[in-house]
This record gives C-alpha cells, structure tokens and sequence, in this order.
C-alpha cells in the first residue's frame, strides 16, 4: 500500500521580530501531528516567504507575527503566493493580531487567525481538515 503524502507546512516569521518560541512550539506539535514542516526561521522578508513556500512545495504556510507589522508584512505574501500560481496554498496566521484586523486579513486570503492559548489540537485540526477538502 502507498503512503499517504504528508501535509507539508512551511512555518514562517516575517519582519524584524525576533521572538520565535511560539513558532517552534506549533512547528514542533504539527510534526508530532504527522505534518512535514519546514521552519524558515526569523527575520524573513515576505519575499522569502514566498520563495520558500514555492520551494518547498508546501500545502501551507502559517504566518507567525508579534510585532504589529502584519498589515505590512501579510499582503505581500499573499500577493507573492498568487503571482507564483500558489493559489491553492493554505494561509494561516497566527501570534498578537488584534480582532478588528482579522476580518481584513480574511478578506486579503488568510483563511483562519490563532491566537494565543489556541489549543495545538485545534490548529492542527483545521489544517487536516482544510487540506482533506481541498483534494
């Protein structure tokens, strides 16, 4: 019998913010989940993200930011991963987003915000879920 394919989920950090405990910690729990996930690290341009998720062939990207800067930094991957025909990619984001720009980044394609305490499960969960009704 083949092996399914691994769902394959890149993990990323734009922008100046250094802080990248929680982006290891989901990074961690979506592997132990049975995900492939490739981290990129801190201080990614968005272009970097881009050309690491095309790369890297993923299914997924998870945008991980507390700095603030994720009116700046998101729309610019977004637009990078549909230039690059990426359109199917599942978008993600999570870290300190405040409520009234959730709603705009739907909008621009990020298709689910978590914020802190979100139960890894539940991040996990959408995931499988979200990939599973897409093929």
């Amino acid at each position: 019998m083949a092996e399914e394919r691994k769902i394959r989920v890149l993990v990323a950090k734009p922008g100046l913010d250094g802080h990248d405990r929680g982006a290891k910690v989901i990074a961690r729990a979506l592997r132990d989940a049975g995900m492939e996930v490739i981290y990129t690290g801190i201080r990614q341009t968005p272009e970097m993200v881009v050309k690491s998720a095309v790369q890297e062939d993923v299914d997924v990207v998870g945008l991980s930011i507390l700095s603030g800067a994720h009116l700046e930094l998101f729309p610019p991957i977004i637009d990078g991963l549909r230039e690059k025909g990426m359109t199917e990619v599942l978008v993600v984001a999570g870290g300190i987003i405040p409520d009234e720009d959730i709603p705009i980044l739907q909008q621009m394609g990020i298709k689910a915000i978590f914020g802190p305490g979100t139960p890894i499960d539940k991040i996990a969960e959408f995931i499988n879920n979200e990939v599973a009704a897409k093929n």
